[in-house]
């Protein structure tokens, strides 16, 4: 599906989010607080467009992503970045070999969120940490209501006029309707052994920021 709309993907992101998407980004940045000589695996990479802020702080960063048409694409635009094609439940790394792992927008659509929550702690180095920005639950209800039965069913229609498939934002929106909401997310990071797990809510609960540390 993500390869069919690899080269539309990040402007796509961009209208359907009203532009929000790169205030989302910015705060995870921050969060990340990438440092010179941190290695980082940015999952769910896509273009690697989203591991462009750490090159920028000085960062050693691998973006990996199970869709080889958006590491195609992302090759094409940034041959200087090492992308890897990698299966977030079995990971082609080895243990404890990063000092941050971070996933924006990509934990939804992996097959077993629980194994990839464990192989994320298994290549984070003791000490290190992770950071996850994925869409949540509204935290006020009325706001709640009409972000699901009315932003979601535009979301398509939005993708539709900026030129991309329309289907594959059907599901996208599905994913979003049947994620855990904050709490939910947080117990399966410390089920994982993600220890302590804290999170952070973006733009009324639309996203929410999770980080945890591995015990050392």
């Amino acid at each position: 599906m993500f390869d069919g709309i690899a080269r539309r993907y990040d402007l796509t992101n961009n209208v359907i989010s009203l532009g929000q998407d790169r205030r989302w980004r910015r705060l995870v940045r921050e969060t990340v607080a990438a440092r010179p000589g941190d290695v980082i695996l940015d999952l769910a990479a896509g273009t690697g467009t989203s591991s462009d802020p750490f090159v920028e702080d000085g960062a050693r960063v691998v973006p990996s992503d199970f869709s080889l048409g958006m590491l195609e694409v992302g090759k094409e635009r940034r041959p200087d970045l090492p992308f890897v094609a990698g299966d977030a439940t079995k990971l082609p790394f080895a243990d404890g070999a990063f000092d941050v792992v971070t996933i924006s927008f990509g934990l939804r659509n992996v097959v077993d969120t629980s194994a990839a929550l464990r192989e994320m702690l298994r290549v984070t180095r003791p000490g290190g940490r992770v950071v996850i920005a994925e869409f949540s639950t509204p935290t006020w209800m009325p706001f709640r209501v009409a972000y699901r039965e009315y932003l979601m069913r535009a979301l398509p229609v939005m993708a539709g006029a900026a030129g991309q498939d329309k289907g594959s934002y059907e599901y996208l929106t599905e994913s979003i309707r049947s994620w855990p909401d904050q709490v939910a997310l947080a117990k399966l990071m410390l089920e994982a052994g993600w220890k302590p797990v804290q999170y952070r809510n973006v733009s009324g609960g639309i996203v929410a920021l999770h980080r945890g540390t591995r015990p050392a």
